[in-house]
């Protein structure tokens, strides 16, 4: 009987200590939700491409495609949350600062002519050092002016789309370029999206990151409590400072991804409202938004399950201005029930549940 109470004991324990069970459960939904509706929504097939490669198609391929720029930037957001408390909303427009800086370098006075006049490698550069600026302004009105980090980040929202425009004289530059083009769609010989793989390569160097320096110890320190930080030798600023950098970082990334699937940018649409899915992906990842402790790896799963959501009410024609509201009300469901309050509420059901029962069998 002891053996048994302590199993069960044990069991509640892993339910209640492990935040990565709501997206997964989340996961675990949608996946049983097609599976009834269209099995069919899970085919994948080998087919090829417009230049005649052969590539691998399917909603399973393009939910891996198009969520990896979220995933991406949800490693950035969870930083900036657990170290700050806030969200950065500037996320879709410093894309459009990036992408536009990408595009400056690589078509350099002739915008229109499609032909590439610098090396990928340095515009990509480029486009890296524009990302970190912005996340450096926005992290220094954060660390060092004691702003809010929405209001902070509002100024690039409201202004970003304007300097993307102006950083190329309000034209459209085009590349029309097979390499640049390979980074938002397919290597030549490789079956699957290069998004994926740039998301993988991103994931890596993160928890290199997290696992072999102290990094992920000092934001939860700073968002835990920046006195105690202080009294410890921490400097709470730059560790805000850094974690704002690191999102511009990932926002240059998607930029060059975005940039490259359409060849070209919209500055007033290219990466419309991301910044609230990435917000979304940390909390369905079970992190607190007030800051703190957090799991990179929940916000991941979380990112791709926001596109797994997307991918199937687009599978189900559901209307373009209807999927907001769909999308809205599935994840409000899974982020409440993600919160500490409803899951000490179900531990305590799940215990009350349970003790009626051992205590009958010890009568």
């Amino acid at each position: 009987m002891m053996a048994q109470d302590r199993s069960k004991r044990n069991f509640l324990s892993f339910f209640s200590g492990k935040q990565f069970l709501i997206p997964l459960a989340a996961l675990l939904a949608l996946v049983i939700f097609n599976l009834i509706a269209d099995p069919e929504f899970f085919r994948v097939t080998l087919g090829r491409n417009s230049a005649g490669d052969p590539v691998l198609a399917g909603n399973l391929i393009s939910i891996l495609d198009n969520g990896s720029e979220l995933a991406i930037l949800a490693i950035g957001m969870t930083l900036v949350t657990a170290a700050s408390g806030g969200q950065d909303i500037s996320a879709g427009a410093v894309i459009a600062i990036c992408g536009s800086a990408l595009l400056r370098v690589l078509c350099g006075s002739d915008l229109t002519s499609g032909q590439i006049q610098s090396p990928i490698i340095v515009a990509f550069l480029v486009c890296c050092l524009v990302g970190m600026l912005c996340g450096a302004f926005n992290g220094a009105l954060v660390a060092f002016f004691r702003i809010q980090p929405m209001v902070a980040t509002l100024i690039l929202f409201t202004a970003g789309r304007s300097i993307a425009a102006w950083i190329n004289n309000n034209e459209l530059p085009m590349v029309a370029d097979s390499t640049f083009a390979s980074f938002g769609g397919y290597i030549k010989g490789v079956p699957m999206p290069t998004p994926f793989f740039i998301a993988l390569i991103c994931f890596a160097a993160v928890w290199a990151l997290l696992r072999f320096t102290s990094l992920g110890l000092y934001v939860q320190s700073v968002g835990i409590s920046e006195k105690t930080s202080r009294l410890n030798g921490l400097d709470p600023r730059i560790v805000k400072v850094g974690v704002f950098v690191i999102m511009g970082l990932c926002c240059a990334v998607a930029a060059l991804i975005k940039v490259s699937r359409l060849k070209t940018i919209n500055y007033s649409i290219i990466a419309k409202d991301i910044e609230m899915d990435a917000i979304l992906a940390v909390a369905l990842g079970g992190n607190p938004l007030s800051g703190g402790k957090f799991r990179m790896s929940s916000s991941i799963l979380g990112a791709y399950v926001i596109q797994f959501l997307t991918t199937t009410l687009y599978k189900f024609d559901v209307q373009s201005d209807a999927l907001s509201a769909y999308k809205a009300a599935a994840v409000i469901i899974l982020v409440v029930l993600s919160s500490p309050v409803v899951r000490e509420k179900l531990m305590k059901l799940l215990r009350s549940l349970s003790e009626p029962e051992t205590a009958g069998k010890q009568v």
